[in-house]
């Protein structure tokens, strides 16, 4: 393992996993608060204070141990998650749809700033390689949070816009996954199935949604697209 690339590394997606992050469980909790549970604002977690939102063993010991193992390969980690009552939802059933959104929304956006900040870097004639390459890991980081968040299984936010959507016995039925959700959803990454069938076609899609907002910065500055 070369340790001044992992370094290099390290340096170059900090700073977009800390605001990927936070940001993400943020919403979950501004958008529960506006909709009636106050839970996440009154345990401080509705912050961009990413300390608030860092889980010492998923966000940090979990992806370098893995990204050492497997020479970079494979990465995983996770935050704590926002608590949600969703019981004091004024609408719990669709107003849960709105909270589990609300983080890959952010994502989402996120990845659009960020390719915001890589055209206009270039536009300006910025070519310092470090920040072109923070910028590309934003996108990146968040297009990935953005699309895997969304499987269709809870704990995941996918999964709960699912609970959110379905009739109610069919949802029951999908809720009561939850317990296990987490050991599935692993199983199906380790094994590629959620990465073949998942993540690599609606990443795809993702950035070419994303390339096709970009397009008329790309134009502005004269850059290709």
């Amino acid at each position: 393992m070369d340790f001044a690339h992992l370094i290099k590394t390290v340096a170059v997606y900090a700073l977009p996993v800390l605001f990927a992050i936070t940001v993400h469980e943020a919403a979950h909790g501004y958008v529960a608060r506006h909709f009636g549970d106050n839970t996440a604002w009154r345990l401080g977690r509705v912050t961009l204070n990413p300390f608030k939102h860092i889980d010492l063993v998923g966000t940090i010991v979990m992806p370098l141990v893995l990204y050492l193992a497997t020479a970079g390969t494979f990465l995983f980690g996770y935050a704590k998650p926002v608590p949600v009552n969703f019981g004091q939802l004024r609408k719990p059933k669709q107003h849960m749809i709105w909270v589990a959104l609300a983080g890959p929304g952010a994502n989402f956006v996120q990845a659009v700033l960020w390719g915001v900040a890589f055209y206009a870097l270039n536009g300006l004639g910025l070519t310092e390689k470090f920040f072109l390459e923070m910028c590309r890991a934003g996108m990146l980081v968040n297009v990935v949070m953005f699309v895997f968040n969304l499987f269709p299984l809870p704990p995941l936010d996918g999964g709960r816009i699912l609970v959110g959507l379905l009739p109610w016995r069919q949802a029951q039925l999908v809720a009561r996954v939850e317990p296990w959700g987490f050991f599935i959803v692993m199983a199906l990454v380790l094994t590629g199935v959620v990465n073949s069938l998942w993540m690599q076609p609606l990443m795809t899609l993702t950035y070419q949604a994303l390339r096709a907002l970009l397009t008329p910065l790309a134009a502005v500055f004269g850059l290709p697209h």
